[in-house]
């Protein structure tokens, strides 16, 4: 089953620039901004620039330029708000939401980073 990319999602509108966004890094392949709805005192998201779905779609088709970009540029702002999880920072959580299990709501990949403030475990026990 092939990956469908809805060009009329609100990431896709944002990178044409017909939705405003509170950039936070633009680079070649990815953009950077700040959540509409934040959960956490640092809630940015990272999108790449090019049409996937999601992270594994994202894995197997996109090149090796908007990889690399796109990982260097998540490591990039969690050193630029001070949420990386070495001796300067108290780390973050990255999130990325893929299809209907995963909860997506967006169809255009997307992480999250929280940070900030203690998060909690993600995941309650099955029960």
């Amino acid at each position: 089953m092939a990956y469908v990319y809805d060009e009329q999602n609100i990431f896709a509108k944002i990178l044409r620039g017909e939705i405003p966004s509170n950039p936070v890094l633009e680079t070649e392949h990815s953009l950077a901004f700040n959540d509409i709805n934040p959960q956490a005192p640092v809630h940015v998201l990272v999108i790449p620039k090019g049409p996937y779905v999601c992270y594994d779609h994202f894995a197997l088709e996109a090149s090796d330029a908007e990889i690399v970009d796109f990982t260097r540029t998540v490591g990039r702002i969690c050193k630029m708000l001070g949420v990386q999880a070495d001796a300067a920072g108290d780390g973050c959580r990255l999130i990325a939401n893929a299809g209907a299990h995963g909860v997506q709501e967006v169809p255009h990949l997307h992480v999250h980073i929280l940070g900030g403030r203690m998060l909690g475990r993600m995941l309650a026990p099955a029960k």
